[in-house]
């Protein structure tokens, strides 16, 4: 199997390709690609879906991936790695949000854009962006980069509101809208017991969790938990962070109760599970 390698933040490149395809590989780093013309198929990770003009989709890192060429197809890559989503200009208070994308390890196949909006509004920023990386024009690196960010930014809203909990376009406003609340106070236990969100949404507490579990499939407290545990882990694998240091930052009493919790959610320790990763990359 191949692997790739991303030696800078994030690199651009598009090409067109008649017949053929792409063979199957793995990156250490994010990649999104967007069909701007074209049919094919895709594969993640022994997952096969057509691709059409319009569509993104994205690879995480360690994913297995390979491409057919149907019809010639002009792809669009946008490769990023970790340190780019935390030195690469974009608001402080989105990072801990981005994490949908890092933590999204096991998505779906097929294009990640469900927002129709969305939809319109990517194709005339990859066309922006091709166009200053040939021109070469005068602060084209920044313009490049601003359009980058902008463009992960819509990708994590719609892992964030179509791909978590296989949320679908029927799955009702609130619903979504509690979800996009426990996501951003992750961080704030107070803010995650049910008298509060019951009071910040207005749903009577005997209701809250029958509604919750209705419209994701799961328990708010198993939702919370499962989240927690990826960003645990993602602080694990992408951060230098101490243990100590997570659990302060997830309002943990101590260590112990963090070694407690993610045992019990992951079957091992934290500090086993960074051990575990370091063999595997070695």
């Amino acid at each position: 199997m191949i692997k790739e390698n991303l030696h800078e933040p994030f690199s651009i490149a598009y090409t067109t390709q008649e017949e053929g395809g792409i063979q199957g590989h793995q990156h250490n780093f994010f990649e999104l690609v967007f069909i701007i013309a074209g049919t094919g198929t895709q594969c993640i990770n022994d997952s096969r879906h057509n691709y059409n003009p319009n569509h993104m989709f994205l690879i995480t890192p360690e994913d297995c991936h390979s491409l057919e060429v149907n019809t010639a197809t002009t792809f669009f890559f946008l490769r990023f790695n970790n340190i780019y989503l935390k030195e690469g200009g974009l608001p402080h208070d989105n990072i801990q949000r981005l994490e949908f994308i890092l933590q999204n390890a096991n998505h779906r196949p097929g294009c990640i854009l469900r927002n129709q909006t969305d939809k319109l509004l990517v194709r005339p920023m990859v066309e922006a962006i091709i166009r200053e990386y040939v021109n070469r024009d005068i602060y084209n690196h920044e313009l490049i980069k601003q359009l980058v960010n902008t463009l992960i930014i819509v990708v994590a809203r719609n892992i964030a509101k179509y791909h978590q909990l296989d949320i679908s376009e029927q799955t009702e406003d609130k619903a979504l809208d509690i979800l996009h609340y426990l996501q951003r106070h992750i961080y704030e236990p107070a803010k995650l017991r049910a008298g509060h969100i019951s009071q910040e949404f207005n749903i009577a507490p005997a209701y809250l969790s029958r509604y919750f579990k209705q419209h994701t499939g799961e328990t708010m407290q198993q939702y919370i938990s499962g989240y927690k545990t990826r960003l645990i882990q993602h602080r694990l694998q992408y951060s230098d962070k101490r243990i100590t240091e997570i659990a302060e930052e997830f309002s943990f009493t101590d260590e112990s109760h963090l070694n407690k919790f993610f045992k019990n959610q992951a079957g091992v320790s934290p500090k086993e599970y960074r051990r575990q990763l370091k063999i595997q990359v070695s």
